[in-house]
């Protein structure tokens, strides 16, 4: 199982990107699927998850009502869109998949066997 996060990048306060995890190898319907974070000198954070049918979806109290997670099992992929966004979300956001997704939700880093990349976000004050 490989995935790949994108969609990362420089900006303002107050704006919006959207990241991507392309899953491949696996089908992600049989997933649970994490979003993650991590700035420089703090542990890795929980930020969202979702489960395989999209119906329990989970978020830090740090972003709910800000962030939305969505996924599209058609294509393997889940999103993280990020609105209103600060400075203190500057961190490398990373995706990953527990298989199997027996579980309406994890926040803790040890229970995903698969991660990406990550991809870097800097929110500009």
């Amino acid at each position: 199982v490989q995935l790949q996060a994108s969609g990362g990048g420089l900006v303002q306060a107050g704006g919006s990107l959207r990241l991507s995890c392309e899953v491949s190898g696996r089908i992600i319907s049989s997933a649970l699927v994490g979003w993650f974070r991590q700035a420089p000198g703090e542990d890795r954070e929980f930020v969202s998850s979702i489960t395989g049918n999209g119906y329990i979806i989970y978020y830090a109290d740090s972003v709910k009502g800000r962030f939305t997670v969505s996924k599209d099992n058609a294509a393997n992929m889940v999103y993280l869109q990020m609105n209103s966004l600060k400075p203190e979300d500057t961190a490398i956001y990373y995706c990953a998949a527990r298989y199997p997704g027996d579980v309406l939700t994890s926040r803790r880093p040890s229970e995903y066997g698969y991660w990406g990349q990550g991809t870097q976000v800097t929110v500009s004050s």
